[in-house]
């Protein structure tokens, strides 16, 4: 019987200050992103938090969908960052910085993170991530993290045979499964203190810290956008989040939008 999350213990033993002082619990919706802003529209304040036990319609980049079965942890921060919406654009490194965080130091995991938004382990995709932002000119109004991190299942019983060769779950990589509840609470709060040090420091200090999980740095990749393909070493990510690639004919070219892959030669 896959373990489900204990509602009433949600916030036992919180330790943020903002994140999480105010949770929303939906045994089953669409989208916590949709059903997140939903509530930033309604003036939902920063730290709501929508989680939910089954997404019917998770999405990722690009509209990708997102298989979010009983036995994840699906859910949606509200955040009214004051940042330029081009910082604030930077969110889905300190979700991603977050996340690896916990999964290798509370739970032990060897984890990577691969540019922009996901975190593996095992070369296979463990979290997702997804940040949308509503602007006015130069100002957001508000930002929603989305965070969906396989748990509690083997990704082989309960993912499409198209997906289960490129992810993972907590249960695969650890054996065992492990409180819901703790996992959402040890994330919210690593959440919060790398949301604070973007405020305090600026994206370039989280994208360092982002960097010590980015192995994929240093190795010779495709990146596959909407329109192209480029090959190349990949060199670094810039202070803004642009990912910076040597190209083979030895130009350098600095990547906003794609995916990434390693090339097999």
């Amino acid at each position: 019987m896959t373990p489900k999350i204990r509602v009433e213990k949600l916030q036992e033993g919180l330790l943020a200050k903002r994140f999480g002082k105010r949770i929303l619990f939906c045994h089953e919706v669409g989208s916590t992103n949709d059903w997140a802003k939903e509530l930033s529209k309604l003036g939902a304040v920063e730290g709501t938090v929508a989680v939910v036990e089954v997404q019917t319609a998770g999405h990722g980049r690009l509209g990708r969908k997102w298989v979010s079965p009983e036995g994840g942890l699906w859910f949606s921060v509200i955040l009214r960052p004051r940042q330029h919406p081009l910082e604030a654009a930077g969110l889905v490194f300190v979700a991603g910085l977050a996340a690896a965080d916990v999964l290798h130091d509370v739970y032990g995991l060897v984890v990577e993170t691969k540019w922009p938004n996901d975190v593996l382990a095992s070369g296979r995709k463990l979290c997702g991530i997804l940040c949308e932002m509503s602007t006015t000119g130069e100002k957001v109004g508000f930002a929603v993290i989305g965070i969906g991190v396989n748990v509690n299942f083997e990704v082989k019983e309960v993912f499409p045979k198209s997906l289960a060769s490129t992810a993972t779950s907590v249960k695969d990589e650890l054996g065992r499964a492990i409180r819901l509840e703790e996992l959402l609470r040890a994330l919210l709060e690593r959440l919060e203190s790398v949301y604070d040090l973007l405020s305090e420091r600026g994206l370039p200090a989280v994208i360092e810290k982002w960097k010590k999980y980015a192995s994929f740095l240093g190795q010779k990749i495709e990146v596959t956008s909407v329109n192209e393909k480029s090959r190349g070493l990949a060199l670094d990510v810039d202070g803004d989040g642009a990912l910076l690639l040597k190209l083979d004919d030895g130009t350098v070219k600095r990547v906003h939008v794609g995916d990434v892959s390693l090339r097999r030669e």
